[in-house]
């Protein structure tokens, strides 16, 4: 039978591990979250011990452990048209800027990162679709990213419960959704105006490949890192950006405290992060 006793002193060992790995740092104050998921590992990889458990995550050569760890460790709470202000601040401001450097027929890429279950990427493509009149003559790619496998499945499925979509009108819901029992789905066709990644901002080898977007939304991922992560993040978003390409954070996060390499602007709808056009 499994001892699932947990000491600080393991604890802080496996604190330090995660951190590591994924940039996301508990606090003392997450130590019943931690330790719940942690047991929860250990009985299902029928580990004799913690530190037995921790040995087998630390030198598995798969990965599969720590990603099936990883996924039960991160949060994914969101819903469509989370913090509307915004994507009208996507289409009444930002686009309109962006396309005033770019030559007719060239692509508009955003990026959304962390996706959780994909409400913040499909509902950037439903505010394109609806409110952006550019969206007949620019063609946009949308690439959502995650570090949790199990919440990229469940993005490309796209089943939501009605409170996921609550905020939206009904006029949204029966033109973009199928209804299932007590659920809904999400078209086909935005299923397929998203692509799903699997992306892990600590690890350069993953986000190396992220380049030339004109704009992304990293909402509600950096009050889960310290300040270290928060600069790595930073520095990764920057080299992903275009010349002046912006970056939309959480309405409880700041770039200005965390990097110096982006300039604030304030728009009607929006406070949003901007790379310089003459930086490369």
């Amino acid at each position: 039978m499994a001892d699932t006793t947990i000491s600080q002193e393991d604890f802080l060992k496996f604190r330090e591990f995660f951190y590591r790995k994924t940039g996301i740092h508990f606090d003392d104050s997450k130590r019943y979250f931690v330790d719940k998921r942690l047991i929860e590992r250990i009985v299902a990889t029928e580990s004799v011990t913690f530190r037995s458990y921790f040995v087998m995550l630390r030198f598995e050569t798969s990965g599969e452990e720590l990603q099936a760890l990883t996924n039960l460790m991160t949060v994914n709470e969101t819903y469509f048209f989370r913090e509307e202000y915004q994507f009208k601040c996507l289409v009444n401001t930002l686009l309109p800027e962006i396309i005033t450097s770019k030559k007719e027929g060239q692509l508009l890429r955003i990026w959304s990162v962390p996706s959780s279950s994909g409400e913040e990427a499909y509902s950037i493509a439903i505010y394109l679709l609806e409110y952006w009149p550019g969206i007949n003559h620019w063609d946009v790619e949308i690439i959502s990213s995650d570090i949790d496998t199990k919440i990229l499945a469940q993005a490309r499925n796209g089943d939501y419960s009605a409170r996921s979509v609550e905020k939206l009108p009904a006029y949204f819901l029966e033109k973009y959704f199928r209804r299932k029992g007590d659920a809904y789905q999400i078209s086909d066709d935005l299923k397929q105006a998203v692509e799903f990644t699997k992306v892990n901002l600590m690890k350069p080898e993953d986000v190396r490949p992220y380049r030339g977007f004109d704009i992304i939304f990293c909402r509600n991922l950096l009050i889960y890192f310290d300040d270290l992560s928060r600069r790595t993040a930073a520095d990764t978003f920057f080299d992903a950006l275009n010349p002046g390409g912006f970056l939309c954070l959480g309405h409880s996060e700041s770039m200005s405290r965390i990097s110096s390499l982006y300039q604030t602007r304030k728009f009607a709808d929006s406070v949003v992060y901007q790379k310089s056009k003459e930086a490369q």
